[in-house]
């Protein structure tokens, strides 16, 4: 694939994930193969630092410092043999950006999973936001956004083989373990779950299996996976995050939720975009229909994470997850 294919493929995701489509741009388009995408996209992170550096304000230097947060992470995105230090470098930033914007924000990690916990002390409901298969914390700031606004409280995290985490670990099957730990270490008796891509079957899952999950929503997740149906690709990132093609395609395996989509006791709404091409995540209505409480969403123009729809899900989710987590309307 060249660059420019690369950089098109991904442009609903950058700019979903909050990126200036502008800059984007400007970037990929000195784009001359897809080898340059990680340090062209780490160079314009540590501008973004620079910028921080220089802020007149408080407010500028951390509006900046969640900017090199978003493209540190997509730097990720290509295969990039500092991966792992962007990654650090998407959290890092992450972390500086929360202690200026909101000194309450608070660091909570432990067995599997890393991230930030936002959000007023007395919210009425706290939900958890778990990335997929090369996502990441970093990438959902303006979903997270949208929950606080609701005012509830947000743990944005990153589990196992994701994020800041993929250098030191690999891909989990049973996700509802590292959901439980979660929930235990955030101190609370439930939670709304919100997963993305592959998160989504990650979430999915554990609602069926952690009876403190209340409240859940799925965009863009796979119902199951056939290992021999997927792209090169994502062969590729699978083996990655799961510790080699072997272990990838076990992890594969278990990606099915026909038997637990009826043990979802909390309302599910499932989102999938009609134009996602990534085969297994685009057949979300099973999961809506085998839950004993789904709603399916399905926009006829969205892509893959529906970076190209948001104003056609991100409140509807918002919403949702606000609504059955609280009890009142959002």
């Amino acid at each position: 694939m060249s660059a420019t294919e690369f950089a098109a493929a991904q442009w609903t995701r950058a700019t979903g994930a909050g990126v200036d489509p502008h800059e984007y741009r400007r970037v990929t388009d000195g784009l001359t193969s897809v080898a340059d995408w990680g340090p062209s996209f780490v160079r314009v992170g540590h501008g973004h630092l620079q910028r921080a550096e220089s802020a007149a304000s408080d407010l500028s230097a951390g509006e900046h410092l969640l900017m090199a947060a978003r493209w540190f992470h997509l730097a990720t995105l290509a295969p990039y043999a500092e991966a792992p230090r962007a990654a650090a470098e998407a959290d890092h930033a992450l972390g500086r950006a929360l202690a200026v914007l909101e000194p309450g924000a608070r660091r909570v990690s432990g067995e599997g999973f890393a991230g930030w916990l936002r959000g007023p002390a007395d919210a009425q409901g706290t939900v958890v936001v778990v990335p997929g298969l090369d996502s990441a914390k970093e990438e959902f700031l303006d979903l997270v956004s949208a929950l606080l606004a609701r005012g509830l409280a947000v743990f944005a995290m990153d589990g196992p083989g994701q994020g800041v985490l993929a250098a030191t670990t690999t891909f989990v099957p049973d996700y509802e373990r590292v959901v439980g730990r979660v929930v235990d270490a955030l101190g609370v008796a439930r939670v709304g779950l919100v997963g993305l891509s592959l998160g989504g079957y990650f979430a999915a899952r554990a609602a069926a299996l952690e009876p403190r999950v209340t409240a859940v929503a799925t965009v863009s997740g796979p119902f199951r996976l056939d290992w021999d149906d997927l792209p090169l690709p994502v062969r590729d990132i699978m083996a990655g995050r799961a510790g080699d093609a072997d272990a990838a395609q076990e992890f594969v395996r278990h990606v099915d939720l026909t038997a637990l989509a009826p043990r979802i006791a909390a309302p599910l709404l499932v989102v999938d975009g009609d134009q996602d091409v990534i085969p297994g995540v685009t057949n979300g209505e099973w999961l809506a229909r085998l839950a004993p409480h789904g709603t399916y969403l399905s926009v006829p123009h969205g892509d893959h994470l529906l970076g190209n729809a948001r104003p056609d899900w991100l409140p509807l989710l918002s919403d949702h997850i606000t609504h059955t987590l609280t009890g009142t309307p959002a």
